[in-house]
């Protein structure tokens, strides 16, 4: 990686563009001890899933957590991070990503997300109904921030996961 880049490789996107799928095989690609993923994070602390939260608790509490689980992830050992997709949504969140990490957006056609996620009815809270008309809602509102907190876009369509992990390494080195 180049001098100027930070201990953290953080991975931004949409819901299904792979940040969870890709965080492990590129920490093992840079030779990181660890990879870390939030919404993992937040499920062990709060003891339930992403889901429930959104549903028991709400979005905003969701956030808060998130919030929480970024922090504490940036200020530990140098790690690839994968944030949940609205993560950019805070913009405390957006100062902290920009400062503290690398970003990498794995940036996603919503036609190529809507095949992975078209039956994700409860595991994703906030695809529930019509997931296209979601993600496209989402994409509206998300990608100018994604490309605000951005260093590096890597475009996903076609990418298996190991080649993804090539795909940003390149784009990192």
């Amino acid at each position: 990686m180049t001098s100027s880049a930070h201990a953290h490789i953080c991975l931004v996107g949409l819901s299904g563009s792979g940040k969870s799928t890709l965080a492990p095989v590129l920490a093992a690609r840079l030779g990181l001890g660890a990879s870390v993923d939030l919404d993992s994070v937040i499920e062990q602390r709060a003891g339930q899933s992403v889901s429930s939260i959104f549903a028991e608790l709400g979005e905003e509490v969701f956030r808060r957590y998130e919030a929480e689980a970024l922090a504490e992830a940036l200020g530990g050992p140098a790690s690839v991070i994968a944030t949940g997709g609205g993560v950019v949504v805070d913009q405390a969140n957006r100062l902290l990503l920009r400062k503290q990490a690398t970003v990498v957006w794995l940036r996603t056609e919503v036609s190529d997300l809507v095949g992975r996620l078209g039956d994700s009815e409860g595991s994703r809270p906030l695809l529930n109904g019509d997931v296209k008309l979601a993600l496209d809602r989402m994409a509206g509102e998300r990608d100018p921030l994604y490309a605000e907190v951005a260093d590096r876009v890597v475009d996903v369509a076609g990418l298996d996961p190991l080649s993804l992990a090539e795909v940003v390494w390149m784009a990192l080195t």
